[in-house]
């Protein structure tokens, strides 16, 4: 798969219309903070890395395969990535403080590039488990005190935080889910599929994007029904920086829509990083969207001319960006 991937993205980068002079200013790396090989960030950082390096120079832009959506903006702040993918809910968390951080804070992060795609907390559940409950009424099933095994990628994803939430609408969280005699089961993304499968959870909660490839092979290899996060927890949700909205139907057994709570997603950089660098990564990924488009279904939503917008950035703008998109009178 990465092999095509790799011609791919250079054949792509053959046919993107950027500047590609070199100069001193661009000699400090640039490192992309996306997720683990395979992930839809990594797609959008292996594609944005194949944009932006004829600008700054061979070998000298990086994409970290690991983090997450809580994990990136930290990751920035701390410098251990120059710019890095990132929710809108959880750049506004990081900047803000909030408890999710455990006291941590990230103040010198800023956007470059919002909008890029919609990403849903969405849940499912196994079949039989729904069918033994005689609901698929989330809501009724969080507060029968019956033992749910509860399915989630590790801490540092979107996920986590949003299934805490979730629970605590309805009383609930992760310590009275093993008191109650269920658990909380987190492994890694390539573990999901087989964990669903072999019948060792009953609910999962992820990040739902079209063509997203776990959720994929979990709706392709295990029988499965996509459950409606309810309204109390949706308005937990929305207090919390995520909109309120529907996904899909983008898998095969998601019969129609389903209602979600969307975390966006931002370019960010911590804003140290050079101004003229913000702008030409901003000028290349809005002018190239269509690039992206192609890399993965996900983006092909993506609206340019909205990528400034507070309600898809979440935080403040890199100057940078801001010079791009005031060049543009979109601003």
């Amino acid at each position: 798969m990465f092999s095509i991937l790799g011609s791919y993205l250079k054949a792509a980068a053959v046919t993107v219309v950027i500047a590609s002079t070199t100069t001193a200013a661009f000699a400090q790396e640039v490192r992309i903070g996306a997720m683990r090989e395979g992930s839809s960030w990594y797609v959008f950082a292996a594609t944005l890395e194949q944009m932006i390096e004829p600008i700054f120079g061979a070998n000298t832009v990086e994409v970290i395969a690991r983090g997450g959506g809580v994990a990136n903006p930290m990751v920035v702040q701390s410098g251990k990535a120059e710019i890095a993918l990132s929710n809108v809910a959880t750049a506004k968390w990081a900047a803000e403080g909030a408890p999710v951080y455990q006291g941590a804070s990230a103040p010198d992060i800023r956007a470059l590039v919002g909008g890029l795609n919609n990403v849903y907390i969405g849940v499912m559940a196994r079949k039989a488990f729904t069918d033994e409950m005689g609901t698929t009424d989330l809501a009724e099933i969080i507060k029968s005190g019956k033992p749910i095994r509860l399915l989630l990628k590790p801490t540092g994803s979107s996920a986590v935080p949003a299934a805490e939430l979730i629970l605590e609408a309805y009383g609930s969280s992760f310590d009275k889910l093993k008191a109650d005699g269920g658990d909380v089961v987190q492994v890694a993304a390539a573990q999901i599929a087989d964990t669903v499968r072999n019948g060792n959870a009953d609910i999962y909660i992820d990040t739902m994007i079209k063509g997203h490839p776990t959720i994929t092979e979990v709706n392709l290899t295990a029988d499965t029904v996509f459950l409606d996060i309810p309204q109390d927890a949706m308005d937990l949700l929305a207090k919390n920086g995520m909109t309120p909205g529907k996904y899909g139907p983008w898998f095969e057994d998601q019969t129609g829509e389903n209602t979600g709570a969307n975390l966006g997603t931002v370019l960010i950089a911590n804003a140290s990083l050079d101004e003229e660098k913000a702008y030409q990564i901003t000028k290349a990924l809005c002018e190239n969207a269509e690039v992206m488009g192609a890399a993965h279904a996900a983006w092909k939503s993506f609206k340019a001319e909205n990528a400034y917008k507070p309600e898809n950035t979440g935080i403040e703008l890199h100057p940078g960006a801001v010079r791009y998109y005031k060049e543009r009178g979109w601003m």
